[in-house]
């Protein structure tokens, strides 16, 4: 049953990763295309929406990092 769920863990963080970089690809794309046209005001906008996400996603990791640290702390103690 562990194994099982860790499995389908392991399959979903691997979808997300695939996903985020897809995600974070197309921000560089658009800001490629937008910088030959320069469009400098979309351009600006999308480099800041490229850095929030960018930020969102190392604090979303970070956080379940910590939180499965804890949990695996709680485990050792008991």
């Amino acid at each position: 049953m562990r194994k099982q769920v860790t499995s389908e863990t392991t399959k979903t963080n691997a979808r997300d990763i695939v996903l985020i970089g897809k995600i974070y690809q197309s921000f560089e794309a658009l800001e490629e295309t937008l910088g030959k046209l320069k469009m400098e005001e979309p351009l600006f906008i999308t480099h800041v929406a490229k850095k929030s996400f960018a930020e969102i996603i190392f604090k979303n990791v970070t956080e379940n990092e910590q939180k499965r640290f804890k949990e695996e702390q709680k485990k050792k103690l008991n």
